[in-house]
């Protein structure tokens, strides 16, 4: 190899040496495989999305270890509102939502209400509808304060209006959506039902 060929291989070799460093050392890392992306995104899912499906069976059942918040304004859920949920609203009225950047003294009052609930239960948060963006603002400003809670996969809209499209069709007869909504300033109480469950229950029950 001459000396030419052999200066010009050492020089590309320090290059790309060099050039590692200087990524890892600015923080960079490789390109990251697309599989990761997905596993990220399945662990991010099963953590903080709820189920409706699953919430309405532990109504039936009556189970006690969740706390389901309502972030509709006061008067959406003094109307009605999914039975056994609270209110902690993030909005003034119907039309009217607070601003978490300027409205210290709302922002305060939301993650303070959050933090007097109960740490041995699940909090889940829902809002208008599953694109609703609202309860995920609330999470996010909760977990920035250290208050974790969890996102209902459908909202007020889906669970009053569209009943059919998560309830399995073998429990369309066996089930109606008057027994899982009611109006007024108190919560409610869910009613113990036996209804058949085509998911069963268990830790893959949907």
């Amino acid at each position: 190899m001459s000396n030419f060929r052999l200066v010009l291989l050492t020089s590309i070799i320090s290059i790309f040496v060099t050039s590692a460093i200087l990524f890892a050392s600015a923080g960079f890392s490789p390109v990251i495989p697309k599989r990761n992306f997905i596993k990220d995104f399945y662990a991010t899912e099963v953590a903080v999305r709820v189920s409706p499906h699953t919430l309405r069976k532990k109504m039936d059942r009556g189970e006690e270890n969740f706390v389901l918040v309502d972030v509709r304004s006061a008067e959406e859920y003094e109307k009605e509102h999914v039975v056994g949920a609270i209110n902690i609203p993030a909005y003034k009225d119907a039309n009217t939502s607070i601003s978490l950047e300027t409205e210290k003294e709302e922002t305060d009052r939301i993650i303070k209400n959050f933090a007097t609930l109960s740490k041995d239960k699940e909090t889940i948060v829902y809002c208008y509808s599953s694109a609703c963006m609202t309860g995920r603002k609330i999470g996010d400003l909760l977990a920035r304060n250290g208050i974790y809670v969890k996102h209902l996969g459908i909202g007020w809209n889906e669970w009053r209006y569209d009943w059919k499209s998560w309830n399995h069709d073998g429990e369309w007869d066996s089930t109606k959506v008057e027994d899982y909504v009611v109006s007024g300033k108190e919560a409610g109480k869910p009613k113990q039902i036996e209804a058949p469950s085509p998911c069963g229950n268990g830790e893959l029950s949907c």
